[in-house]
C-alpha cells in the first residue's frame, strides 16, 4: 500500500470516525462516583472493547485495576520478526464543570465552525477514534504486533492502571509505545511531546477556633481561618510577577527546545485583553522548565448563605506541577514545609497528600522516532516538531520502568485550541484524520525495525 492509498482509506473512514466519536461523547464517563454513576464508565469501556475487537484485535477484555476502574486490554500478535507497538489512550473524561458555560450540551457532539464540540472530543476520546481509524485503514495490512490499553481513571489520578502495570508487566511489553494523550503544537504541525511535568497534589486545612463565632462580637482578635488560608496561599507567588515561589525549589529553569510564541499562547489560553501573563522568562520556560502552582479549589462559606461569622476552618486543594529533573518527594517536602512555616498567628494547619507523579523526558534517538518523523513528513510535509507539555501522565514513568528498552512517543489530536478540561472542549476533525494517517504510516514505517522479542505473544 502506498501513501496515496493509505490517505484515501483514512479519508473514507472519517464519516465513521464522526459517528464513533458521537457515540462515545454521549457516554458521560467521568470516573468519580460522587458525580456520575460508575455504570457510565463501564458502558464506555465496553464500547471501546467492542470497537477494537471489530477492528481486528484479539482477546479484548476489561481488567479491573486496584482503584476499581476497568482498563480495556487487547492485542494482535506480530508477524514473525516484526516489532510490537503498544497503543495507549483513556476513555474517562473530566467533568463538564459549569455546564452553563458550554455553548452546547457537553455530552452531545456538536459541529460548529468546522470543529466538533463536546466533553472528551479531544481528551481523550478523539485519540481513541484516531487509533480505531488507523487500525481500520490498515486492516489486514497491519505489519506489526499490537498491544492495546485504554485506561478508565486517568483524569482522577488515582493510579489504578499504574498499579496494574506493576502487577502485570508482561501484558505491556512492546518495542515502542504510542501514548496518545497529547497533541500537536498547532493544527497542521506534527509534534511529539518529549517532556512532561510531574505533579504534587495536597489538601491543606487551617483551623483557628472551636467553631464559628459572631463577627461583630468577636471579629478582630478572633483568628480567622479563611484569612490565614488567603495569607498563606499568597506567599506561594511573587507579589509583582505572579511567579510560583516555593521555598527550597528551583523556580528559574530554562527551556532549550522549540519555544511558544506569547501572542499565540494568549490566544490559545483565552487571556483577556489587558491581563498580564504571570511569571518571568519565556512562555516555554514557565510551561515546561519551572514549577507551577495552582489552587484548584477552596472550601469556605459560599457568598450566598454566608453568615456574619468568623470562619473557624477553611481548606484548599493545591496542585504543584514540577519540571523534569525535580524529584516529586523533594517537591512535596518543600511545599509542605513552605505551607507550614508561612501559616500565620499559630493557626493549626494539616496537610494531606493526594498524590505525586514524576516528570518524564523521552529518549528521541531511536528507530521509532525516525519512523514517526518519516510519517509526519509524509502527512504534513515538514519534519516532526518536539515540544514539552505542562500536563502530567504518571503512567509514562511506570511504562518506562516496565519496558526499559522501548521508545515512548507521546502524540495525539489535542492541540491548544481544543480547550481540554475546560468548557467548550473541541477537536479539529482534520487533526483526527491527519493523525490517524500519521499513526498508520508510522506503523508501516516502523515494521522494518527488528523486534526485540519483548512484545511477541
Amino acid at each position: 500500500m502506498d501513501d496515496t492509498d493509505l490517505a484515501a482509506r483514512v479519508a473514507g473512514l472519517m464519516p465513521r470516525a464522526k459517528a464513533d466519536l458521537t457515540e462515545l461523547v454521549a457516554i458521560p464517563s467521568v470516573a468519580d462516583p460522587r458525580q456520575y454513576p460508575p455504570e457510565k464508565c463501564r458502558e464506555a469501556a465496553q464500547w471501546v472493547a467492542d470497537a477494537f475487537t471489530e477492528a481486528g484485535l484479539e482477546d479484548v477484555h476489561l481488567a479491573r485495576t486496584p482503584d476499581g476502574s476497568h482498563a480495556v486490554l487487547g492485542h494482535r500478535p506480530p508477524p514473525p520478526g516484526a516489532p510490537t507497538v503498544l497503543l495507549y489512550c483513556h476513555y474517562d473524561v473530566q467533568p463538564p464543570l459549569d455546564e452553563a458555560a458550554w455553548t452546547t450540551e457537553p455530552f452531545a457532539l456538536t459541529e460548529r465552525d468546522g470543529r466538533w464540540y463536546g466533553r472528551g472530543t479531544a481528551d481523550c476520546k478523539g485519540n481513541i477514534v484516531m487509533h480505531l481509524t488507523a487500525l481500520r485503514a490498515l486492516g489486514d495490512d497491519l505489519p506489526v504486533g499490537i498491544r492495546f490499553v485504554a485506561e478508565g481513571s486517568e483524569e482522577q489520578g488515582t493510579g489504578g492502571l499504574e498499579q496494574y502495570v506493576e502487577q502485570h508487566p508482561e501484558q505491556f511489553t512492546a518495542d515502542a509505545l504510542l501514548v496518545c494523550d497529547t497533541g500537536n503544537a498547532a493544527v497542521g504541525v506534527g509534534t511529539a511531546t518529549i517532556t512532561l511535568r510531574g505533579l504534587v497534589n495536597v489538601v491543606v486545612t487551617f483551623s483557628s477556633l472551636r467553631g464559628e463565632v459572631h463577627s461583630g462580637m468577636f471579629g478582630g482578635p478572633a483568628p480567622d481561618a479563611l484569612a490565614a488560608l488567603i495569607q498563606t496561599l499568597s506567599t506561594l507567588r511573587d507579589p509583582e510577577t505572579g511567579a510560583t515561589r516555593v521555598q527550597g525549589m528551583d523556580c528559574e529553569g530554562t527551556w532549550e527546545g522549540v519555544g511558544y510564541d506569547e501572542q499565540r499562547f494568549r490566544a490559545d489560553a483565552g487571556v483577556l485583553n489587558g491581563v498580564q501573563l504571570t511569571g518571568t522568562g519565556s512562555v516555554a520556560d514557565r510551561l515546561w522548565a519551572r514549577p507551577a502552582l495552582t489552587v484548584l479549589g477552596i472550601d469556605c462559606p459560599p457568598v450566598v448563605g454566608s453568615a456574619a461569622a468568623v470562619p473557624h476552618t477553611a481548606r484548599a486543594r493545591v496542585s504543584l506541577r514540577i519540571p523534569p529533573g525535580t524529584d516529586p518527594s523533594a517537591a512535596l517536602d518543600a511545599l509542605t514545609r513552605h505551607l507550614t512555616e508561612e501559616t500565620p498567628w499559630g493557626v493549626q494547619v494539616s496537610i494531606e497528600t493526594e498524590g505525586t507523579g514524576s516528570p518524564f523526558r523521552a529518549d528521541t534517538d531511536g528507530p521509532a522516532y525516525t519512523a514517526l518523523d518519516t510519517a509526519v513528513r509524509q502527512v504534513y510535509g515538514k519534519p516532526l516538531a518536539h515540544l514539552g507539555q505542562g500536563g502530567s501522565i504518571p503512567l509514562c514513568n511506570v511504562l518506562a520502568d516496565t519496558c526499559p528498552g522501548a521508545e515512548i512517543i507521546l502524540m495525539g489530536v489535542e492541540e491548544p485550541k481544543c480547550l481540554i478540561h475546560a468548557p467548550d472542549e473541541s477537536v479539529d476533525p482534520t487533526e483526527i484524520q491527519n493523525m490517524a494517517h500519521v499513526e498508520a504510516a508510522f506503523l508501516l514505517a516502523y515494521a522494518g525495525t527488528p523486534s526485540s522479542g519483548l512484545g511477541a505473544s
